[in-house]
């Protein structure tokens, strides 16, 4: 929403919150054939993505969200060298993986072409990878293409959906979570964007229990700061099919011979700490499963 006074705010109804940001233009507005897209110029965050009116991602602050949804995934299993991402249009996520030199194939799905072209106008730092050869880049259905995909074939996978509505209700089911666990190896991980602990805790209640259900023997909550998205507070969770996500290669996160600017093993370790209400809550859950 872009007032008179040129903010755009993204208006959180039920929670009483907005986020906003100064805009110097509007760069680019279309309806694709899933959502609208929208990219603004702001005064002091870079340039913006709106897709149906929610922030995605900008400029400044887009690398903690890509390197949390992609590197701890990739340094807790012991070897990963298949990666899928489902969604991702945007390209960043997928641009940390290549960045793992180890990775001998990134596939990427997501149904809606037309963001991966406008981030490769208005974001080309997060789509340079996109030429590597160890790439490949999908637009189509990811939940079908996961449905398809051969027993065993992937070791990490990644879901870098947009909020559970439209065309990402499907990519919090246990249906797909089961597709998921068949999908990946014996000691394969599953990592999604999973909300903000502070406004949609139900959603993080609903995954854990789906995740459980079809078979993923440990999830954990991964917390970071997302300065643009509802809160400023965010997570991702993971789900290991044959391995703890207590541990992970520490002393090649440290070690690691590309660069980042958020990740490294200490914010790896923090991030798996919880909050008390969040421990109580993962508490909860584990006794009423039993």
């Amino acid at each position: 929403m872009l007032d008179p006074n040129r903010w755009f705010s993204e208006v959180v109804e039920n929670e009483g919150s907005a986020f906003s940001l100064r805009v110097r233009e509007k760069l680019h507005e279309e309806q694709s054939r899933y959502q609208r897209i929208e990219v603004y110029a702001t005064e002091g965050f870079g340039n913006l993505m709106v897709i149906d009116g929610c922030t995605m991602l900008s400029s400044r602050e887009n690398f903690i969200y890509h390197e949390m949804m992609s590197h701890p995934a990739l340094f807790t299993h012991p070897a990963p060298r298949r990666i899928c991402i489902i969604g991702g249009g945007d390209c960043g996520t997928l641009r940390e993986v290549l960045k793992h030199p180890d990775v001998t194939s990134a596939v990427q799905i997501d149904i809606d072409e037309r963001v991966t072209r406008v981030s490769e106008r208005y974001f080309p730092e997060l789509t340079e990878s996109n030429q590597d050869p160890r790439a490949q880049l999908l637009f189509e259905d990811g939940i079908r293409w996961i449905q398809e995909a051969p027993t065993g074939s992937l070791d990490v996978l990644i879901v870098d959906s947009t909020d559970p509505v439209g065309p990402a209700v499907g990519l919090f089911t246990r249906d797909f979570y089961a597709d998921c666990w068949r999908v990946l190896d014996g000691s394969g991980i599953l990592v999604q964007q999973s909300e903000s602990p502070l406004y949609h805790l139900r959603i993080l209640r609903e995954m854990r229990d789906a995740l459980r259900d079809a078979g993923f023997s440990d999830r954990r909550r991964l917390l970071f700061p997302q300065p643009i998205y509802p809160s400023g507070w965010w997570s991702a969770t993971m789900a290991a099919k044959g391995v703890s996500l207590a541990d992970f290669r520490a002393e090649d996160a440290a070690r690691r011979s590309f660069e980042t600017h958020y990740y490294n093993a200490e914010i790896h370790r923090a991030a798996l700490a919880q909050p008390e209400f969040l421990r109580r809550e993962s508490a909860l859950e584990d006794c009423q499963a039993d």
